[in-house]
């Protein structure tokens, strides 16, 4: 199975040609089509989401890809898995794998398929395999947990995942500490129309036998729980009961104990029950509205389930205890109030169970303080979201993307070009966008987005969202990606799908519009100190441990952290550790909205390519170099192989080969390798000169090295050419491409072309700069001139000719008068539908216009150059760039002149002297056709 064997398009894009955004497009959809869903970019991996199940997973194809460099099979993510697994057990590179892509484009399976193929790899024995089960059974619990069917993906995660796995000097996993950032906790309470709440639920209520629902307090069916959505409870492509018997399986191979994960349900079921604890209105005797509980009997049984008193539950649901240094305050809650009370105490339960679960994973799964270790990150995280109505979620997850966006940015576009400069190598600059601007507008410590909402949370006095805004849009009026009503209404912008309540961030991803209502309570993130003392006074241990604020002895009247200022913190951790590591990439793709197989929106497609700025990392990964290393490393690995680097060395990382008549001493193990030495050290003393025309080359001393040898020969050939061309000024270049036109329109067709070739061509052959009247013909916006040359025109009549000054403009022929020079005739290159030439050694050519033309009512143009070669090619140049219109360029004796009223039919003739184009003779016969002799 070689690259070659069946390939469907273009497998890496850096071979595209042409390289343009409509081509890869193309060749995505082509390979997609046939479910080759695999691409590369060099060492990047494009994944198009196929939606459906594949036959190229397996241990098959996880033997073939161990066994492969990354670029002998077919594009696959187990190639780059290999590739990560190779570099990080042979070469001591940490590394990490970054899967990025929008929600539904793929990215949670990409990672569970990384992980598969590491697991498989990466050595066998007892307790290598406990630890392999796992860090592969975290996966199925995190997911139950973290994941949720969305509108666009139906299990999406909604949380960040980063694992850490790390293996020993022999690359067999040690273990693995996972961090997880961001549930997305409003879930818990609400969902969108067509979505579900987190996978656990579900799986709970399906999966449970009745013996533990009774005991856990529950009903099966979903739609009896307010905070599940019964429309979408169940879906055809998850069985949930299945899925809660592989959870339990999986708790239990990480090292659950039964009674944990006895708990870990009783805590998810308190959730679910608290969202049918109904709250009612009430009256203290003053009018003071106030709040109860509507019935009981769900507060009851919690209290049983949690070993916790209802009334003290009731209590904290409806009352509020406000305390200072110097005293207490009880004010009751309203029923809204309340409500509020009751969805953020659900809210914080589920985070903090999930935060539990993902400590219990890591305290199963880590590895001893004093074992060194090799380490491989993978990050599996939230992908960009725009939603009809996005709020604080979705604006903290877009900045999570957009940081990731800019590590690609530097190490991919950025770092790598600098790195050429470094070395003093040619580069010419791959523009790319540098999201830096919309991060800083984000994150500035001072002036960002997140700096001003924690200001707006923690100052005194009244604050609300819409304060928040206005200070938005106070700070950012002028802001290149920022927009709000109010800075449209400044700049007399009229956008009616910008609410009052909204602002707008030009994304890298495309613009999205955040409502800010709901931004200061979930940045504030604040539970009522009654909710937390109650739940640590639970006889339960597990929800006991969730809220450790809770002990009157740990009491705190200092302002938890927000969750921005927390969530940003963890992502510049989340950075330097990216940075720290060799990144690989897999970038996701969504092929469509419908999470459809077969299906391939370009339109979808491209903006996605484009965000992901893949057209530009193919640019710079075919104007560099097909691979490149450090000097330090380099020479690490293979600093054994000579006798004066190993054992010891005392120079610096760069070393210098032997010269050609040394003797070096690098280790041979095989006659063949000794025989290839010596191969190449003497060619390197018979190099043939670097002149581009001289084409010898020395044959191969054994018949084994001729491909070898042919391959040089054509590497030498083009580094010849390459140091010839970078030599050349650009007006040499310039004229290089106008004699391989010239070559290709009229190379063994035209007798006069062979005498052109050695002769520079001058453009100007009239003296255009000592002639003022002239150069005003042309016009300023035309530039310079590209042709001015002195030609006869032809009379169509009697043939006889008369001297005309010819100028060619990159918009327009003009055709003057050489004595009074005025310009008789104009013709815009939109005009020139093609040209006549002859194959002898004369000069004569017709113009031919199109029919819309206006330069000349009489017709086509016959006219005479002595440098028509020249002419034509900076003509058929002038008219593609003008155009992008390939000019028709023949090369025949017979051809139609269209004059006013009538085509005439010539046809030309080489005369007995054959030797030039000094003499035209004209020979009328009828009025449809003509013979010209030129002599």
């Amino acid at each position: 199975m070689s690259l070659l064997e069946g390939q469907v398009g273009v497998e890496d894009l850096v071979l595209l040609e042409p390289l343009d955004e409509d081509s890869l497009i193309k060749n995505l959809r082509l390979r997609y089509e046939e479910k080759e869903i695999y691409t590369y970019i060099g060492s990047v991996v494009i994944s198009v989401n196929p939606y459906q199940s594949l036959p190229i997973y397996g241990p098959e194809f996880i033997a073939k890809y161990r066994d492969y460099t990354f670029y002998e099979l077919k594009p696959h993510i187990y190639a780059l898995a290999n590739m990560a697994y190779q570099s990080l057990k042979d070469r001591d590179l940490d590394q990490c794998i970054l899967i990025t892509g929008e929600s539904g484009a793929g990215k949670t399976e990409a990672s569970k398929l990384v992980m598969s193929y590491v697991a498989a790899v990466c050595g066998k024995g007892e307790q290598v395999n406990v630890v392999k089960e796992q860090l592969l059974q975290s996966n199925p619990v995190l997911e139950a947990f973290g994941n949720a069917k969305t509108i666009r993906n139906d299990n999406s995660s909604r949380f960040g995942k980063y694992m850490d796995i790390e293996f020993d000097f022999k690359g067999s996993p040690l273990g693995g500490v996972i961090t997880n950032y961001l549930l997305e906790k409003s879930r818990v309470v609400k969902q969108l129309k067509g979505e579900r709440n987190f996978h656990i639920f579900y799986q709970l209520l399906a999966g449970a036998d009745a013996q533990l629902l009774k005991a856990l307090k529950l009903e099966q069916d979903a739609s009896s729980y307010a905070y599940l959505n019964g429309a979408v409870s169940q879906m055809n492509a998850m069985d949930d009961a299945s899925n809660f018997r592989a959870l339990q399986s999986a708790m239990s191979v990480i090292g659950f104990s039964e009674d944990e994960i006895r708990q870990v349900l009783e805590v998810t079921a308190l959730v679910l029950k608290l969202g049918n604890v109904k709250l009612t209105d009430e009256f203290q005797a003053n009018g003071i509205a106030a709040s109860g509980i509507a019935d009981g009997k769900v507060v009851r049984e919690i209290g049983e389930l949690m070993g916790l008193s209802s009334m003290e539950l009731e209590r904290a649901l409806c009352s509020r205890t406000m305390e200072t240094a110097k005293e207490k305050v009880v004010t009751v809650l309203n029923v809204t109030q309340a409500q509020y009370a009751r969805d953020a105490l659900a809210k914080n339960v589920y985070s903090r169970l999930f935060d539990w679960i993902v400590n219990r994973i890591n305290e199963s799964i880590k590895v001893g303080s004093g074992e060194k270790r090799k380490v491989m990150g993978v990050l599996d995280i939230y992908g960009f979201e725009i939603l009809e109505n996005n709020s604080f979620e979705q604006f903290v997850i877009n900045y999570c993307n957009e940081k990731l966006q800019q590590v690609f940015i530097e190490l991919t576009l950025k770092e790598e070009q600098e790195e050429y400069k470094r070395e003093g190598i040619p580069w010419t600059k791959v523009d790319y966008f540098d999201n830096g601007i919309i991060c800083n507008l984000i994150e500035h410590s001072q002036q960002g987005i997140l700096a001003m909402l924690d200001e707006e949370c923690l100052r005194p006095g009244v604050v609300s969202d819409s304060t928040f805004l206005a200070k938005l849009n106070q700070l950012f009026s002028k802001h290149t990606h920022y927009e709000s009503k109010v800075t449209q209404n400044a700049q007399r912008q009229y956008d009616h799908t910008m609410g009052l309540s909204c602002f707008r961030i030009s994304h890298y991803a495309g613009k999205v519009t955040y409502n800010v209502n709901g931004f200061i309570d979930k940045n504030n993130d604040l539970l009522f100190r009654d909710l937390s003392q109650t739940m640590w006074k639970a006889r339960h241990p597990l929800l006991r441990s969730l809220f450790p604020e809770g002990n009157p002895k740990e009491a705190s009247l200092k302002r938890p952290p927000t969750a921005g200022s927390q969530f940003k913190n963890s992502v510049a951790v989340l950075m330097k550790n990216l940075y720290s590591k060799n990144p690989n990439y897999i970038r996701c793709i969504k092929p469509n909205d419908l999470q459809q197989y077969g299906r391939f929106s370009s339109e979808l497609v491209v903006v996605q390519t484009r965000y992901l700025g893949l057209l530009e990392n193919v640019r710079v990964r075919r104007a560099g170099y097909a691979h490149r290393q450090l000097y330090k490393p380099f020479f690490e690995r293979y600093q054994l192989l000579s006798r004066s680097t190993w054992p010891h060395w005392n120079g610096g990382d760069r070393i210098h080969l032997p010269e050609s008549g040394s003797s070096p001493d690098f280790i041979s193990k095989t006659l063949l390798s000794m025989q290839a030495r010596k191969f190449l050290l003497a060619l390197k003393k018979n190099l043939p000169s670097t002149k581009v025309l001289d084409n010898t080359w020395p044959p191969a001393p054994y018949r084994y090295f001729n491909k070898a040898n042919q391959e040089l020969k054509r590497l030498f050939h083009q580094w010849k050419c390459k140091k010839f061309r970078d030599q050349l000024s650009p007006r040499q270049v310039q004229m290089l491409r106008e004699k391989l036109c010239a070559s290709e329109l009229f190379k063994s067709k035209k007798a006069s072309y062979p005498q052109s070739v050695p002769i520079p061509y001058r453009g100007d052959y009239v003296g255009l700069q000592g002639n003022p009247k002239l150069q005003k013909l042309k016009g300023k916006e035309e530039g310079p001139v590209l042709m001015a040359d002195t030609v006869k025109k032809v009379n169509r009549g009697n043939g006889k000719t008369s001297a005309r000054i010819l100028l060619l403009t990159k918009g327009h022929v003009i055709l003057t008068d050489a004595k009074k020079s005025q310009a008789q005739i104009v013709v815009g290159l939109e005009n020139v539908a093609g040209v006549s030439v002859t194959s002898f050694r004369d000069g004569l050519f017709s113009l031919h216009l199109s029919e819309m033309s206006s330069a000349d009512s009489k017709g086509d143009i016959l006219l005479v150059s002595d440098h028509v070669v020249e002419l034509l090619a900076k003509m058929y140049q002038a008219v593609l760039d003008a155009t992008q219109r390939q000019l028709s360029v023949t090369v025949t004796e017979k051809f139609s002149v269209k004059f006013k009223d009538s085509s005439v039919a010539v046809k030309v003739i080489q005369g007995p002297q054959g030797a030039g184009n000094s003499k035209l003779t004209f020979k009328k016969k009828g009025s449809h056709s003509m013979e010209v002799t030129v002599r």
